[in-house]
């Protein structure tokens, strides 16, 4: 780790920013302000030796004018500058922290293991990096993201926990407990003696949560398990689904089975939660083809994830399945055969349902054989582009940085039923079938899971109520953007 440790003491050299920087950062954001093009007005004043300033410092020197009320606020000149703003175009500013290694029920052929990282993350994964160089802590960790979003420009008042790190509902409660207050602290910016303190603090925080995510495994999902979730405060489950063949989940030790990846879909969906799936192809004893059939079940045979991630199986020297391929057992699939299948399954992905992943953020040079690209989402719509093709779902549809007229937009109510449930997902579209909002309600069918929650019992949920475009501070206004026009209330 001492190669990465200097690589994170250079990086932070790099970002530091000096009095003459932001002297030569505000030459530029005059030219900007005026009007001039953000590349445009930074080859205009270089940085003496060579070389221009980075975005990040036109950032801090925007915060240094504004706070020191020599400028006015100006939210669009900020937006102009912004580094990375895909970051935060969904609406929300999303915070990743990790929990501390600790044993994983599983015994997946196909996760990593390092002794140093919660089981199946390798230590210079971005999110996961940050989380090693913090200790794990989750109030260091939360802090950290968001002084560096605000060092880049980025709105942090609505803020989406993602807790990462292994199976969550392996670690002893009291550990959960304290590791989402200890999130909430960095939130609230004060300490709280309990959870629900720190909940009702976050009511008028500066930084709410609008979600906590977890993950964990289906079998792991009973009404005991859900009933805690939903005392934490959790909102979204993602789950490692990997496969809804049993044949293959078993030759990859994965430990339950379609059935039970059914069940556990079910119940989160009564209990109010929303879903995450993981599927993977390229495991071992699958196919293209039978992945190809594979990923349709999920839409068939009443799963209907509200998002998923496509994590194809990468291969791995500290895994279990780099001793089958040493073997000659297993075979990755090539680039060429994994961007075709991802384009020959995405257009068949319904409306409803977000793709958040289709690759894992893992390094390349950790990869052993076959596709070692991270580009593939970027390669599988170039591919479907040049098929005359598209996918229609939420990620592919939103309206980002579109401007959206209100009077131009259509309610659309898609029902579906997935399994013991039927499914309203009512949406906002453009015109041309951008989604600027959407909300989903779900109606309780035959057969749905008993969960002893009389709160729920034959209760109509929306499980989610979400409007996309930049992420606007709470009661900030910007024309043109989906955000604040009233979108959400109107869905409700």
């Amino acid at each position: 780790m001492v190669e990465f440790d200097h690589k994170v003491e250079d990086w932070n050299k790099a970002r530091a920013v000096t009095p003459e920087m932001l002297e030569n950062a505000r030459l530029v954001l005059e030219d900007v302000r005026r009007g001039e093009d953000v590349f445009i007005a930074l080859r205009h004043h270089p940085v003496p030796g060579g070389g221009y300033l980075a975005k990040h410092v036109l950032v801090a020197a925007y915060h240094h004018l504004v706070n020191s009320g020599a400028w006015p606020a100006d939210p669009d000149l900020l937006a102009r500058i912004r580094m990375k703003p895909v970051r935060t175009l969904s609406g929300v500013t999303t915070v990743t922290v990790l929990t501390k290694p600790y044993p994983c029920p599983g015994k997946c052929i196909f996760c990593p293991t390092d002794v140093r990282m919660p089981k199946s993350y390798l230590p210079d994964e971005p999110g996961a990096a940050r989380a090693f160089q913090n200790a794990f802590d989750p109030y260091d960790q939360v802090r950290s993201r968001l002084d560096s979003y605000d060092a880049v420009g980025h709105p942090t008042d609505k803020i989406e926990l993602l807790i990462l790190g292994g199976t969550w509902s392996s670690y002893k409660r009291d550990y959960q407990e304290w590791f989402v207050r200890r999130c909430f602290d960095a939130l609230n910016g004060a300490e709280s003696a309990t959870l629900d303190e720190a909940h009702a603090r976050n009511e008028t925080a500066a930084h709410r949560n609008v979600g906590l995510v977890i993950e964990t495994r289906p079998d792991e999902i009973t009404p005991d398990e859900l009933a805690w979730l939903r005392r934490l405060g959790v909102t979204k489950v993602q789950m490692g689904a990997q496969s809804l063949d049993d044949r293959v989940l078993e030759l990859n030790k994965r430990g339950h089975t379609a059935a039970r990846t059914l069940q556990a879909a079910a119940m989160l969906r009564a209990a109010g939660f929303k879903i995450v799936l993981h599927w993977m192809p390229n495991l071992l004893g699958a196919t293209v083809d039978s992945d190809r059939a594979d990923f349709a079940r999920l839409w068939e045979d009443g799963y209907a994830p509200d998002e998923i991630k496509i994590y194809p199986t990468q291969l791995l020297a500290n895994a279990d399945l780099y001793a089958y391929w040493q073997r000659g057992e297993y075979l990755p699939y090539t680039t060429d055969e994994l961007v075709n299948l991802i384009a020959d399954i995405k257009p068949g992905i319904p409306q409803y349902c977000r793709v958040n992943r289709v690759i894992r953020d893992i390094p390349s040079t950790h990869v052993v054989d076959g596709n070692r690209r991270t580009s593939l989402r970027q390669d599988v719509l170039a591919e479907l582009n040049r098929r005359g093709q598209r996918c229609s779902c939420v990620r592919c549809r939103e309206v980002r940085g579109q401007a959206v007229s209100a009077e131009s937009l259509q309610l659309v109510d898609l029902v579906y039923q997935p399994a013991y449930a039927e499914e309203h997902f009512l949406q906002f579209v453009t015109p041309d079938d951008r989604i600027a909002g959407y909300l989903r309600l779900s109606l309780p069918a035959s057969g749905a899971p008993a969960l002893n929650m009389p709160d729920l019992t034959g209760a109509a949920l929306i499980r989610e109520v979400h409007v996309y475009g930049q992420a606007l501070a709470v009661g900030a206004e910007a024309e043109g953007a989906a955000q604040h026009i009233g979108l959400g209330t109107a869905l409700l």
